[in-house]
């Protein structure tokens, strides 16, 4: 007897779509970023800034001209959307101090955390399905995050544990913005989501800037660079990023957005000429396996 076959409804699919898009524009994130670095000397505090402030005047732009009598958020609904956008700053601003305090490798291997998170959150308050398939996508997802990150890279990392314990609010954020995004998301544009979760984000960041050095003035060629930060790597990506999570579960889309790791690793070799080691293509085939055994399933 034959199995029935499944088929993806198309309002998933294109769920599924976008959120794998989103995260192969997140992966770029890290490669304009080191070359902005390279050329201008600017703390991880100020980009984060400048990056989440372009980024709302380009999607508040848009909207002025796309939506603009939708522009609005219901007085009930503000608390969810303060809440995307105070995590969204929160979330930068700790994983810039995490990077500095604990590395790249054991910020990579905490940021892989937040599917889980996510996933027992949302089971929690929405009674999404807590599957077989989506516990092995998460144990995929973070296996290959140790690997990609590399256990000898972890071990030397020398971090303590003040360090760890603002490592752990890394995925903690990335989970709360995802929930208050799926939130806000489920009454509103995403384009409209998208522009106040900016500007909130932005307000969070702006008080910091009076107390660090600003990267003025900019080269040209890091202009070109920024541009690519913000219109590929932020606007394109959250933008794709609103309209996943839309159509799929939070903790299915949390899953997807963990191929993020593998595209950063691939764009890291083929464009900043890194060094790419087996153990990492490895990590990043199981993080690709855990998320395409998930595609269509849930």
């Amino acid at each position: 007897m034959k199995k029935k076959a499944r088929h993806v409804k198309p309002a998933a699919f294109a769920g599924y779509a976008a959120l794998i898009t989103a995260a192969s524009f997140w992966g770029a994130s890290g490669v304009f970023v080191k070359l902005i670095a390279a050329n201008e000397l600017v703390s991880a505090t100020a980009l984060a800034f400048w990056r989440d402030f372009a980024t709302f005047l380009c999607l508040l732009l848009l909207g002025l001209a796309t939506i603009p009598a939708r522009l609005r958020i219901e007085r009930a609904d503000w608390r969810h959307m303060a809440g995307m956008g105070a995590c969204l700053g929160a979330f930068h601003i700790f994983y810039n101090l995490s990077v500095m305090l604990n590395g790249a490798a054991v910020t990579t291997v905490q940021q892989a955390l937040m599917p889980a998170i996510v996933t027992i959150v949302a089971w929690y308050l929405w009674q999404e399905a807590f599957s077989s398939r989506k516990i092995l996508a998460i144990v995929l997802a973070f296996a290959g995050a140790v690997l990609v990150a590399g256990p000898a890279d972890i071990k030397a990392s020398g971090f303590t544990l003040h360090g760890l314990l603002i490592g752990f609010c890394v995925p903690c954020l990335y989970a709360a913005w995802n929930l208050f995004g799926k939130r806000v998301r489920m009454q509103y544009d995403a384009l409209v989501v998208l522009i106040f979760a900016f500007g909130i984000a932005s307000a969070m960041l702006l008080p910091l800037q009076f107390f660090i050095p600003q990267p003025w003035p900019i080269q040209p060629t890091t202009w070109l660079f920024f541009a690519g930060l913000i219109g590929l790597s932020t606007v394109s990506a959250f933008f794709l990023y609103a309209v996943g999570i839309g159509r799929l579960q939070a903790g299915i889309a949390s899953i997807l957005l963990m191929s993020e790791i593998a595209f950063a690793v691939f764009y890291a070799y083929l464009l900043l000429n890194e060094r790419l080691v087996l153990t990492q293509v490895a990590g990043s085939i199981l993080v690709v396996i855990g998320v395409l055994q998930l595609v269509g399933k849930n």
